[in-house]
């Protein structure tokens, strides 16, 4: 669901789910911007008694989504919550995949253990708008040892049962995060749209979401408070999310996870540091037939850029 004050129908859905005691999975600036607090009373509510895990970090390792699970486990948890961006959801649905089979997180790395059971009822919550990992089937793990991140998923077995999506939990966010996740979100977008797995519904919904990102987010960014931006760049994060389909994205992503793996730094300006450039090389050499649909999504003619499905 998306709509303003959503959140206050956060207990309702944990309850149509048949979670009373969920793992809250979050971070220290979710907490500090009071809406932890939000939650727990929401839950509490319905009759809920949540287990607060608040370890949540940028690039979650392996180390983090492994304790989480043990926590899952130790407090007799029956679903998930997962409330922050897209760190907080990533490491959620990892807890999820570990609590539904066993072992460690790093067994079930793309193209390792399959993920044959679905994970446990989970409620995603996003407090940015970008990643759209509230509806994607992927999530994307630090493993500090060999220096890479990896993704886990590519099936509807890890995605979360339900996303609650309030924009009026993104108002707080600093501009530069705006920006970022923002633009992390246009990349998304752009890459699914011109990938040769596209479909007719992924095109629609990468198509708006580039409409929305191109129209809003820089009144977001100017304007924090601008309900009617911060709405529309949410909805831009889950379309773009849902453009995903069941693959993942193009040469941009796979660029910024690898770099991401060696370096600690945020993965929507490391994403689009590398989508401009990508973009420029690949029309440089391919001189696609138009390339204006992007820049304005209803002109007609798709531009049909050979960027290959990220896989590392």
């Amino acid at each position: 669901m998306q709509r303003l004050g959503a959140i206050r129908e956060l207990g309702t859905e944990a309850s149509l789910l048949g979670i009373r005691r969920p793992l809250l999975v979050t971070d220290p600036g979710v907490k500090a911007a009071g809406l932890l607090d939000t939650a727990l009373e929401v839950l509490r509510g319905a009759d809920c008694e949540p287990v607060v895990f608040d370890r949540v970090r940028a690039n979650p390792g392996v180390e983090l989504v492994d304790a989480g699970a043990a926590e899952y486990r130790s407090q007799g948890c029956d679903g998930l919550v997962a409330i922050g961006g897209g760190s907080s959801i990533d490491t959620a649905k990892g807890i999820g995949v570990v609590a539904a089979h066993d072992g460690s997180i790093l067994e079930y790395e793309w193209g390792g253990s399959p993920i044959a059971k679905r994970i446990p009822p989970m409620i995603a919550v996003p407090t940015t708008a970008g990643t759209g990992s509230e509806v994607t089937l992927w999530a994307v793990i630090t493993d500090p040892k060999r220096k890479i991140k990896f993704n886990v998923g590519g099936t509807p077995n890890i995605a979360s049962w339900v996303a609650v999506i309030d924009p009026e939990l993104t108002i707080k966010l600093p501009a530069a995060v705006t920006a970022g996740t923002g633009m992390d979100a246009l990349a998304h977008a752009v890459e699914c749209y011109t990938m040769s797995y596209h479909q007719p519904f992924t095109d629609a919904v990468a198509l708006m979401a580039m409409e929305y990102v191109t129209r809003y987010l820089r009144v977001a960014f100017s304007q924090a408070a601008n309900v009617e931006a911060r709405y529309h760049m949410s909805a831009a994060a889950m379309l773009a999310g849902l453009a995903y389909g069941t693959d993942s994205a193009g040469a941009a992503h796979a660029m910024s996870q690898t770099a991401g793996g060696v370096h600690d730094a945020p993965h929507g300006a490391l994403t689009w540091s590398t989508t401009t450039p990508a973009s420029q090389s690949v029309l440089r050499e391919w001189r696609p037939p138009s390339a204006s649909t992007c820049a304005e999504p209803r002109s007609g003619t798709r531009p049909r850029w050979p960027w290959t499905t990220c896989t590392s």
